[in-house]
């Protein structure tokens, strides 16, 4: 299992999310400058009653909020998908 990932949901634990997807995607970067520095690439789909009435903007806050220092050290870019519960969309 990947240590950043699992960083990440240590993390975002915090935040008592229902459902949390962490992709580490940064085998997609391969080349940039962020994949030589060290920084990864993240998608988090995260469902959390902590989301409930909050807009967009203040639940991503509230992720990297949870993520603290990590994204200057360890993830160079985040994906968020943010619901409340009963918000997910039907994925397929």
């Amino acid at each position: 299992m990947n240590t950043r990932t699992d960083m990440i949901r240590n993390h975002l634990s915090a935040l008592e999310p229902e459902r949390l997807e962490v992709e580490d995607q940064s085998h997609l970067h391969a080349g940039h400058a962020s994949a030589r520095a060290g920084g990864g690439h993240f998608a988090v789909l995260i469902v959390s009653q902590h989301f409930s009435g909050k807009s967009l903007l203040e639940r991503h806050r509230m992720v990297y909020r949870a993520l603290r220092n990590a994204m200057q050290t360890e993830i160079h870019a985040l994906s968020i998908q943010a619901y409340a519960p009963g918000e997910l969309p039907n994925l397929h």
